[in-house]
């Protein structure tokens, strides 16, 4: 688990870290690291905003369409006649 490391556990890695990649290497891979989780943080910020957005969108749309279908819907009064109905005779 990753969230029960303590300072012992990061001072081996760091330790392990310096014996493989050497003093000169190690800040650079640190920026390096650092400059990945934040691209990383930011990419997942957007997509969570962009699935917020798409799910409000979708709640709005939901809850306009019942409203939508009951003002556009007709319905026939008793005194207006039907619509004739047209005999096809081209067969």
């Amino acid at each position: 688990m990753i969230g029960s490391l303590g300072m012992p556990e990061l001072i081996v890695i760091f330790i392990i870290a310096l014996i493989i990649f050497g003093p000169r290497k190690l800040p650079e891979l640190g920026r390096s690291l650092g400059k990945s989780l934040a691209e990383f943080k930011k990419a997942s910020n957007d997509l969570r905003n962009t699935l917020e957005e798409e799910i409000r969108v979708e709640e709005q749309r939901t809850h306009q369409e019942p409203s939508k279908t009951v003002s556009t819907t007709t319905t026939a009064r008793a005194d207006e006649p039907a619509p004739a109905r047209q005999a096809d005779h081209s067969a």
